[in-house]
């Protein structure tokens, strides 16, 4: 398949301001677990930042994320994906993630992300996720993919039973994200995508 083609059918990736490399988001009205949390005071979803900002300041945001939805279905979605983040522009940045807006919609998806990752091998793929059926899933998780599960409640503690997760706190001297002394951006650090890296702590904003 040949990139032009590729580009068509994923309809666009995603390049996060503070994030080395590249992304691919999908709308979060759409989150399955996000959308019931956005309802629950002090969950992590309730101030949402994909429903606010940018994502909403400008439409052609939200409708590039529908038709990123929209293509998962197509049957050359894998493939396609697979061609453009093995493309230069994209794969010279060493990491990609899943996804800067929106997660997981069922194991359908799942398993596709999962084929693209093993398309991939020279990429390391992070996916945060507040999808926790996932975990029966890590098993046939490639190697180059970690799956963070993002705790649902400010200030709750990581769940002990993923060997990789986040966390968002309130609590001074618990954060280890270091985007907020590095001017919001992610700088050299690459915690994320580290499977070294248990916990990655973020402080509420």
């Amino acid at each position: 398949m040949k990139i032009k083609e590729a580009k068509k059918i994923i309809v666009s990736l995603s390049q996060p301001d503070k994030m080395p490399g590249f992304a691919y988001g999908i709308p979060a009205p759409e989150c399955k677990t996000g959308s019931k949390l956005r309802l629950i005071p002090n969950s992590v979803c309730a101030g949402c930042y994909a429903m606010k900002g940018n994502y909403i300041r400008f439409p052609e945001i939200m409708k590039a994320q529908y038709k990123r939805l929209a293509a998962l279905q197509d049957p050359r979605w894998v493939e396609a994906m697979a061609v453009v983040i093995n493309s230069q522009a994209v794969s010279k940045h060493k990491v990609f993630r899943w996804h800067d807006a929106g997660d997981v919609q069922d194991l359908d998806h799942l398993n596709k992300i999962f084929e693209v990752c093993r398309l991939t091998p020279g990429m390391q793929h992070w996916m945060p996720t507040r999808e926790a059926w996932i975990r029966d899933h890590l098993e046939r998780c490639p190697k180059n993919l970690i799956i963070r599960l993002s705790m649902t409640m400010i200030d709750q503690a990581a769940a002990g039973s993923w060997p990789h997760t986040s966390t968002v706190t309130t609590k001074p001297g618990a954060r280890t994200c270091p985007a907020p002394d590095q001017g919001g951006q992610c700088g050299s650090c690459r915690q994320c995508w580290s499977k070294e890296v248990t916990n990655i702590s973020y402080g509420k904003h």
